[in-house]
């Protein structure tokens, strides 16, 4: 069994990737900085690598180093609601023999569960406030198996106020981004 998992480090590391890419590292999340990047600066933290449409990053807690891959979705529907942006966390801490654990922060509070799915394939995700971790912690090497293989990922939530979303991740790079990280995080 794995370690508990962090809400409080979801809120971290996405301080931590717009901080990152308000200096200019990891372009395909550029967009984000605009909206945070000055609260986010002092974090600490540093971008590694943009591997196609997923940055590496690495951080060090009380709790030892940190490394995830990271990227955000590249289509959001509908379209004409107001969110914070969103990000999709594949991240390691070896001091807590933690590796590829799934997390997402969707910019909105959320209401009842969400599914990732990866082709035909579907994984179900627990949430809490604005995050998501897959429910089934023994499906996570699978899950994080399909993203490698596979093109897109599409995340379906339901906000608080009752709005059914969908966001569409690009999976090119993530294989590279995720060797990155093994190698950063050893």
């Amino acid at each position: 069994m794995r370690s508990t998992r962090y809400p409080l480090f979801l809120t971290f590391s996405a301080a931590l990737v717009l901080a990152a890419v308000s200096t200019g590292s990891g372009d395909a999340l550029a967009q984000a900085a605009r909206s945070g990047g000055a609260a986010a600066a002092a974090q600490q933290g540093s971008a590694v690598a943009q591997f196609g449409d997923w940055g590496v990053f690495t951080s060090t807690t009380q709790r030892g180093k940190v490394c995830y891959a990271a990227s955000q979705p590249k289509a959001r529907a509908p379209g004409n609601l107001q969110r914070d942006p969103a990000f999709f966390f594949l991240t390691s801490r070896p001091g807590e023999n933690v590796r590829n654990e799934v997390s997402l922060t969707l910019g909105f509070p959320l209401r009842g569960d969400a599914t990732v799915a990866i082709g035909s394939t579907n994984f179900a995700l627990y949430t809490q406030a604005n995050g998501a971790w897959i429910k089934n912690a023994q499906e996570e090497g699978r899950m994080v198996q399909a993203m490698r293989a596979g093109s897109q990922l599409t995340v379906r939530s339901t906000s608080a106020r009752g709005n059914v979303t969908t966001d569409t991740y690009s999976l090119s790079g993530l294989g590279q981004a995720l060797d990155r990280v093994a190698q950063e995080c050893r």
